[in-house]
């Protein structure tokens, strides 16, 4: 049984999520779920391209041990929102937004009317593959579509009260490493500038009732995140995890390594 990301945020939650994309495997997204450590897994279609039948066959994997999910695209393209989404993508995470006119239209793609102009198609998953009326299938899409706008731009910084108080905007998640960037602090994600502008996407979160998710970067960091009202936690990656699992080993059998 999949319970929903957007269940678990509602009742107060901290709700683990693990990024994947360059080791995209239904047998990976398995042990990840056996494993017990994570809620959900976001598919990172942004930097690493993948087609719809590998976001399929993950996603069935994902829900086969309990993971919900959601696809983090490039907000560019009409098109790969409503596939990735009849794929059994359970929501929507739009990359490298700049402003609130941006974020509108994503939440009009990942909508039905009257919120929203996507296209009607009930031959896919989310629409049980036609055996959903249309009038059924568009109402419960429309309720239960998760649709997360990543702030990492400073534009997006600027107009975050309009973004947080989009109608159908779930989550605002914030990406340290583009955010920093885009402030002119690389990779100093407790600079005093990254502080302010998490402070002010977390008072447009609370002042429009939305949730705060974010990548983290080490425990102090997820830490100071969750102080400001981040519920949506995403600590590692596939590659980090490898490379944690590597570590661990060569640290458990050093003295065989010369």
């Amino acid at each position: 049984m999949v319970e929903r990301i957007k269940d678990r945020l509602d009742r107060g939650e901290t709700v683990m999520a693990i990024g994947v994309g360059r080791v995209l495997h239904h047998n990976f997204l398995q042990v990840l779920g056996i494993g017990d450590s994570f809620h959900c897994v976001w598919f990172d279609s942004e930097h690493v391209g993948f087609s719809i039948e590998s976001l399929e066959v993950n996603a069935l994997a994902a829900r086969s041990v309990g993971l919900d999910n959601f696809v983090r695209i490039a907000p560019t393209d009409y098109a790969t929102v409503t596939r990735s989404l009849e794929a059994g993508g359970g929501g929507i995470m739009a990359a490298q937004v700049f402003s609130a006119a941006q974020a509108e239209e994503i939440v009009q793609w990942c909508k039905f009317h009257p919120r929203g102009h996507r296209g009607l198609n009930t031959g896919g998953f989310d629409a049980r593959f036609g055996t959903m009326s249309p009038a059924e299938f568009t109402e419960q899409a429309n309720r239960e579509t998760f649709v997360a706008i990543q702030i990492e731009t400073s534009q997006s910084v600027e107009e975050v009260d309009e973004i947080a108080a989009i109608d159908g905007v779930d989550l605002l998640f914030i990406g340290p490493s583009d955010l920093s960037q885009s402030l002119g602090v690389t990779g100093d994600f407790f600079h005093e500038k990254c502080i302010d502008a998490i402070d002010r996407v977390s008072a447009a979160c609370e002042k429009h009732g939305k949730h705060i998710g974010a990548v983290v970067v080490s425990p102090e960091h997820a830490a100071m995140m969750h102080e400001k009202g981040v519920r949506l936690i995403s600590p590692t990656s596939d590659v980090k995890l490898l490379h944690a699992g590597i570590a661990a080993i060569r640290g458990q059998y050093e003295g065989f390594y010369a």
